[in-house]
């Protein structure tokens, strides 16, 4: 039960920062008000990075700016390296 809610949560969290992407791109485009960038590095931390990579590219946004294009992968690779430790060391009932 738990494990299905943290993957309906994550699968939440990625859908929204790939749509951030996309719709501080469309704001972009249109000069109208952004995303701020720290709420789209706050979806990558809650879980959401690998939708918000993924966004970045498919839209091409924010892939001049070098702490996105280091800073997500980074928080992918660190929450990725918890994730193989956390079922490494602790045990997870079925």
């Amino acid at each position: 039960m738990l494990l299905e809610i943290l993957l309906a949560f994550l699968i939440v969290i990625n859908l929204i920062g790939f749509f951030s992407m996309r719709n501080d791109k469309r704001r972009a485009a249109a000069h109208k008000s952004r995303t701020p960038e720290a709420r789209l590095f706050a979806y990558a931390l809650l879980g959401g990075s690998l939708g918000s990579i993924i966004g970045m590219h498919l839209f091409r946004h924010k892939t001049k700016h070098l702490s996105f294009v280091l800073g997500m992968p980074s928080i992918l690779i660190i929450q990725l390296a918890a994730v193989v430790l956390a079922v490494r060391y602790f045990h997870f009932p079925a």
